[in-house]
């Protein structure tokens, strides 16, 4: 696989403007560079051009945890109340239950994933999010969770959150090139995101600072990347014992729609290789981090257009060696359990029967103007999402119509939770997040 050929092609035929990757084995680091860093300078990528993480950051916040576990001050078992006393949740007592393990393993069920404050996290959190589900009950990929991680380690600490990834994290990886602020990563050669058609530069660089744990500001380079995968295959940074718990399988929402959570990483089986992998969204750009321990192989990659994650895909089954593409076949069974509406945090999804088909409304609810603002320039507008139809390929797991079945990635797939015969589906996830029926 010629990476540099196929990445020039697959941004050229897509009108991507560049493109970083770069792969580590056995510690031979090399790095691929092409296009342009932003459009509207039209500055080159280079390859020390530094990006945002995205929720990269998270396996992050989960390593500086884990430091904290080794060190006594932390235990995965305790409850976070313990340690931060002022972590609530609106209208339910189960932020009193949710145990350190549960942040980092995305099964807290804070419903806060689209919920995006300024300042007063917690605060705003105790009386704006409340549970979708038990701690522990479901997996839901938290951006809340690991906010609430992040806070819980400047409780521990008496420290900030951005001093712990300078001191802590970036000079003991190699993470030279990694900065926390906007402030800093000016100052040298830094991409920004697009938007397509056509080619627009973002508007908006960062989440707010808020953000900072579950990915909102940390910046930094390919080569930053790929020495801090290479961290959670050589023990150093955290013992053995400590890469071993990360790795293992937490919790696994049975599923092929969704990836299983370690301790910060999401597990991908690839072919018949597991994969340890974040991905990470940040305004018109996408990065991702693959640690293929079997191989020795770190992978990481980012694009500034949210396009380039099907190239990340790409690459990544190729150097697991991954020959084919799951295949899906569509099956008749009962919809009439999955119809209904089903809500999270400022989300809506409206399902109902349509043609023997699911057809599903998904309908952004702002808090308020503000969140909204932010909202709609992480995704580079106004938020608009036509119905879409789904067909069953298996009970509780359905593809989006009209795609080729035969060459369908998983994370196209939704599906359906806990059903009964009473209500039908409790719970809609998409992309490894859940909605929770309405009224239930």
């Amino acid at each position: 696989m010629n990476i540099d050929e196929r990445a020039a092609g697959f941004c050229r035929d897509n009108e991507i403007p560049g493109y970083l990757a770069g792969i580590d084995r056995a510690g031979q680091r090399s790095v691929v560079v092409h296009g342009i860093a932003n459009t509207a300078t039209g500055a080159p990528m280079r390859d020390d051009t530094g990006f945002l993480f995205g929720s990269i950051t998270k396996v992050m916040t989960t390593t500086l945890v884990m430091r904290q576990v080794e060190q006594g001050r932390l235990d995965l078992e305790s409850r976070v109340v313990d340690h931060l006393p002022g972590f609530r949740l609106a209208g339910s007592g189960a932020a009193g239950e949710i145990r350190v393990r549960h942040l980092l393993n995305h099964t807290s069920g804070i419903d806060a994933d689209l919920f995006f404050p300024r300042s007063h996290y917690l605060e705003r959190l105790a009386r704006e999010c409340g549970s979708l589900f038990a701690p522990g009950e479901h997996l839901s990929y938290s951006n809340g969770g690991m906010i609430v991680a992040g806070h819980l380690l400047e409780a521990i600490t008496g420290r900030t959150y951005h001093d712990l990834l300078e001191r802590d994290l970036f000079p003991p990886a190699g993470m030279t090139g990694s900065v926390t602020s906007a402030e800093q990563a000016i100052l040298r050669s830094t991409a920004v995101g697009h938007f397509p058609g056509p080619s627009r530069p973002t508007s908006m660089f960062t989440l707010p600072a808020t953000w900072a744990a579950a990915g909102g500001t940390p910046i930094g380079t390919i080569s930053d990347l790929l020495a801090f995968g290479r961290l959670h295959l050589d023990a150093g940074l955290l013992s053995p014992e400590s890469l071993a718990a990360m790795r293992e399988i937490n919790s696994d929402p049975g599923t092929p729609a969704a990836s299983p959570s370690g301790l910060g990483w999401l597990i991908r089986t690839v072919g018949d290789t597991t994969v340890l992998t974040m991905t990470g969204a940040s305004p018109g750009g996408v990065a991702v981090l693959a640690v293929i321990p079997e191989q020795d192989l770190v992978f990481a990659a980012y694009g500034n257009d949210p396009r380039a994650l099907e190239l990340h895909d790409e690459f990544l089954s190729g150097l697991a060696g991954a020959s084919t593409i799951p295949t899906w076949a569509p099956q008749t069974i009962d919809l009439r359990p999955y119809a209904g509406t089903y809500r999270s945090n400022q989300l809506r999804v409206d399902v109902r029967i349509v043609d023997g088909e699911l057809e599903e409304h998904v309908t952004y609810e702002p808090t308020d103007a503000d969140q909204e603002r932010i909202f709609t320039g992480f995704i580079g507008g106004p938020f608009t999402a036509p119905p879409m139809r789904y067909v069953a390929v298996g009970p509780g797991l359905f593809a989006p119509a009209g795609f080729p079945l035969d060459a369908l990635p998983a994370h196209y797939l939704v599906s359906y939770h806990a059903v009964t015969d009473r209500t039908g589906a409790r719970y809609r996830s998409s992309g490894g997040r859940m909605t929770r029926r309405a009224g239930i």
